[in-house]
């Protein structure tokens, strides 16, 4: 790749679209004066001209071409998953020893002492900074910088660490997942990670690019990352996981409310091929969306009149998405109502449109999208882009075309991208799974709290829109220790936390497993059903359930179970 190609990757003049080419290589053309960029064999990226996104590209390409844009899933966790009894048994003790922990996310401080093995060695074997441009990169990944276990060491001796290795988590939300996963045991703050002699291979994404953000009308301080920029993410750890030849288990703490909440966009399908391969396990969250009253639910007959549902838009919105989606073979299309009475009458159903709806007494404008069958997904989609909405109570009517009930979702974007202010009046907390939360295989961890048990307010609830059942299960997130910037500790909440304590007991399996060699074939799958069946299950529930998947996760009681089905493990 050339130096102009490689400055495309980084530069908001181009935009990144997906080409899904696997079955037919022609599609590496199908963008006018683009580059493309093969990511494995069945996805590349291709970098155009930032004007060729524009408000008519869904109608004349598709909405899946679109990268969706992810934001961050968090705000005496040990004991209650069973980690430290499991550390008592002297024949155990498993620290996550020899197996590496991923992360894919703001990047971490890799001067923080709980990132130093107990011989003063840094337990980071790989930093890949996707926001720091230079010729480091990655082998075939062209952009950002690589730093290994070496030059971190030689920073760590350096007096101004920052002047050899100037990758840095300015946000903290990478510190706080890696030290949950594989921080070692600071005695004086009464704080270990689950996995403490583990090592990490870390990947800091860059912010996503200003013209994918103000086509989704993303505001422009929020934490924003892109789907392409994961995906390039997760190649990296198993690519290096791979030369290492040590098992890995990765935690992406990251979600989106963008695609249709079943598993099949881009990222999400990756995942679950990725989540298959031996040793390299998936560690995903939920999502915090279950309060935010961000998503609308419901079903509709022939016979029946149109349904209606009301969105209260807040007055400081300058503008968002939201995303309609109709299961099939119902065709769908809808009205709109304005706060001062405006009344756009009902939109007609098309197999692909665009239109941009206006109004006489308002400042409001609408880009409303259809795909008849979105491609990923094969379901109805509309796409609403509100810019300078009205603030106050909108009422949408959907009509319903078809001889069959039909049943539909619609989601507004996640926490951060939207105001709070701007909500379902008749909203449903379930189906509210984020992506990549809503892939098949990787293991999706909602969060509970364990000092009383009960589940996190805010958790995403299931299952995804077309039944799979997510979360599969819970795991401490509520007010759990966590390191921070300035190598102290604080208490933080969210389901991205209760990913990185599976990820972390992941890791302790993987020891267990692979390194120990009991289990030297395991993957995602096998972990994920040894956890369902070592799960802690209250007597007044059934299970699995929207909220609580299969229960609270314990790896003490997973072990106690494996020692019936292997009995040369340790006693």
């Amino acid at each position: 790749m050339t130096l102009e190609e490689r400055y495309k990757i980084i530069s908001n003049d181009y935009a990144d679209l997906f080409i899904e080419y696997n079955r037919n290589p022609k599609l590496l053309e199908i963008f006018p004066n683009s580059t493309p960029h093969l990511i494995n064999t069945r996805f590349a990226i291709a970098y155009v001209p930032s004007n060729q996104l524009n408000s008519t590209f869904i109608s004349q390409f598709s909405y899946s071409a679109i990268p969706n844009l992810y934001g961050l899933t968090s705000q005496e966790s040990l004991e209650a998953s069973g980690v430290l009894k499991l550390r008592r048994v002297p024949d155990f003790n498993l620290l996550g020893k020899d197996v590496l922990v991923g992360i894919i996310d703001t990047g971490i401080d890799y001067k923080n002492p709980i990132f130093l093995h107990p011989d003063g060695s840094s337990k980071i074997q790989y930093i890949w900074d996707q926001a720091l441009d230079s010729n480091n990169f990655p082998e075939r990944f062209f952009y950002g910088t690589e730093f290994s276990k070496n030059q971190i060491e030689q920073a760590l001796a350096n007096s101004d660490p920052l002047s050899v290795v100037p990758s840095t988590d300015e946000i903290g939300h990478g510190t706080m997942l890696a030290g949950i996963m594989a921080g070692s045991e600071d005695a004086k703050n009464n704080f270990s990670g689950v996995a403490p002699e583990a090592d990490l291979i870390v990947v800091k994404l860059k912010q996503a690019k200003q013209n994918l953000k103000d086509f989704y009308i993303i505001p422009p301080d929020i934490p924003c990352y892109q789907e392409n920029d994961i995906m390039w993410g997760i190649e990296y750890i198993l690519q290096r996981a791979e030369e290492l030849k040590r098992p890995c288990a990765v935690c992406i703490g990251l979600g989106s409310s963008q695609g249709g909440h079943d598993g099949r966009g881009a990222l999400t399908n990756i995942l679950s091929i990725y989540s298959g391969i031996p040793g390299f396990i998936i560690c995903l969250s939920a999502g915090n969306e279950g309060d935010k009253k961000r998503h609308h639910s419901n079903s509709i007959t022939p016979s029946e009149a149109p349904k209606v549902f009301e969105l209260n838009i807040g007055g400081q919105e300058p503008g968002f998405s939201m995303e309609f989606w109709g299961n099939p073979p119902n065709i769908y299309s809808i009205d709109i109502l304005s706060p001062t009475g405006e009344f756009i009458p009902r939109i007609p159903e098309s197999l692909k449109s665009h239109q941009l709806v206006s109004f006489l007494y308002e400042r409001a404008l609408i880009d409303v999208d259809y795909q008849l069958i979105e491609s990923r997904t094969s379901a109805e989609l509309i796409l609403l882009r509100f810019h300078n909405p009205t603030p106050g109570i909108w009422k949408f009517h959907i009509y319903n075309r078809g001889n069959t009930a039909g049943a539909y979702n619609i989601w507004l974007p996640m926490n951060g991208f939207i105001t709070n202010d701007t909500y379902f009046l008749q909203a449903d907390p379930y189906t509210t799974i984020t992506s990549p939360g809503d892939g098949t295989t990787p293991i999706t961890a909602t969060a509970y709290n364990p000092d009383n048990d009960s589940l996190y307010l805010g958790a995403s609830k299931g299952y995804t829109r077309d039944g799979i059942i997510k979360p599969e299960l819970a795991a401490p997130g509520v007010n759990i220790v966590a390191p921070t910037l300035d190598n102290g500790f604080s208490s933080s909440t969210g389901t991205g936390i209760a990913a990185a304590h599976i990820a972390g007991i992941a890791a302790i399996m993987l020891e267990w497993g692979i390194i120990r060699g009991f289990y030297p074939d395991m993957d995602t799958e096998v972990i994920k059903k040894y956890l369902i069946r070592g799960a802690k299950r209250s007597n007044i529930l059934q299970y699995p359930n929207r909220d609580w998947g299969y229960g609270i996760v314990d790896i003490y009681n997973v072990f106690n179970v494996l020692r019936t089905d292997f009995p040369n493990i340790p006693k």
